[in-house]
């Protein structure tokens, strides 16, 4: 008999929802977590009583009423409504782009003469977009996209739009209406008292390692499971046999500031090429916090490399054939269950990564 009915590896939200679920079944789990702490990124850090992402800003929005059920019977969940901003270059708009955006660019009150401005700029593009720039032009013209798209896409990528690939944006929101909602989702909120309630909860009565790394000692570990639920890079596991798959990293600057309201809203996009810094993230308005004092973040991208964390896949037809090399060979594996954004090489929303992983714990549990 082995000690535990699954090792789960890593302590995220696929993780936490296989593990919440299995202990629910009376099934016994091992959770282990290379960093400090559990939650995965959205794990939050009290400072200045102001509930902090320290791996950037996570709303949680669904249309899925199952997904909404279960989240809502571990926390409570507050009203916050995204309603983003995007600066450039000091002037500031509304994010979606909405008629709030079009009558501050173009001095507009109707939504057909936006749409006329919007038609005629999109036709400076002929023929099948050949780049990310043309693509985002024949989407939402040339104003939209040289103030709020070209320079905020640069540097999350790390290249000229022109040199990016134009599948990357298949669409961009244009809404003719006077609407900041981010999100068309049912759906929408922040859990009182930060994302560690959550966390708390999906793993509660687990036993937890942190600071270990299953992939230096993966026989021993195995030893103790009856199956693993591996939520890590799908490469590392198989020792990067084919070969290092690609993401975007980032780097965060966070710090507490003696005022009691620094940006007005939660989350500034910069989308200026100048600005170093994608956006800034002021907490406090995730929750319509009082408190004397604020804690910003920076989001500065960065290139990935060994050491950094892995956050966004880079899904170019390269990477996702070499992808596929390794879902192969992972489909193959009778006691491992992969899960979750690294293990999956695809960008979840927090609501599908849980979607997920109820469904796969239906299938394989």
């Amino acid at each position: 008999m082995k000690t535990y009915d699954y090792v789960i590896v890593g302590s995220g939200l696929f993780g936490g929802v296989w593990s919440y679920l299995a202990r629910r079944q009376g099934k016994s789990c091992l959770v282990l977590e290379k960093r400090d702490h559990i939650g995965g990124n959205i794990y939050c850090e009290e400072q200045a009583g102001i509930h902090v992402h320290k791996y950037g800003a996570h709303i949680f929005h669904t249309s899925n009423r199952e997904v909404w059920n279960f989240v809502n019977g571990l926390a409570q969940f507050n009203h916050y409504t995204n309603s983003p901003m995007a600066n450039y270059k000091g002037e500031m708009y509304n994010m979606p782009f909405n008629m709030n955006t079009f009558s501050k660019m173009w001095r507009v009150s109707k939504p057909q003469e936006a749409r006329e401005i919007i038609a005629r700029q999109k036709a400076v593009v002929t023929g099948e977009p050949k780049n990310l720039e043309e693509q985002a032009i024949s989407l939402v013209g040339v104003d939209l996209y040289e103030r709020l798209v070209k320079g905020y896409t640069e540097k999350q990528w790390g290249r000229d739009c022109k040199e990016l690939p134009a599948f990357i944006i298949k669409r961009l929101p244009v809404r003719y209406t006077y609407d900041n909602n981010y999100f068309n989702d049912l759906y929408q909120g922040i859990p009182i008292g930060g994302y560690n309630v959550i966390i708390d909860k999906l793993f509660e009565g687990c036993t937890i390692e942190t600071g270990v790394d299953y992939l230096e000692d993966r026989e021993a570990y195995n030893r103790l499971g009856e199956r693993v639920v591996y939520t890590g890079t799908i490469d590392s596991y198989y020792d990067y046999c084919y070969g290092k798959l690609e993401y975007r990293s980032l780097r965060f600057e966070t710090e507490v500031l003696d005022t009691e309201n620094y940006q007005g809203v939660a989350v500034v996009n910069y989308t200026d090429r100048e600005t170093p810094f994608t956006r800034i993230i002021e907490h406090k308005h995730f929750e319509f916090g009082t408190q004397p004092q604020t804690v910003i973040t920076r989001e500065y991208p960065t290139d990935w490399q060994e050491g950094r964390e892995p956050y966004y896949p880079v899904n170019d037809e390269k990477n996702q054939k070499l992808y596929e090399k390794y879902a192969q060979m992972a489909e193959q594996e009778e006691n491992v269950i992969f899960g979750g954004r690294l293990a999956e090489y695809k960008y979840y929303d927090m609501d599908k990564v849980i979607e997920s992983a109820i469904r796969r714990a239906r299938e394989k549990m």
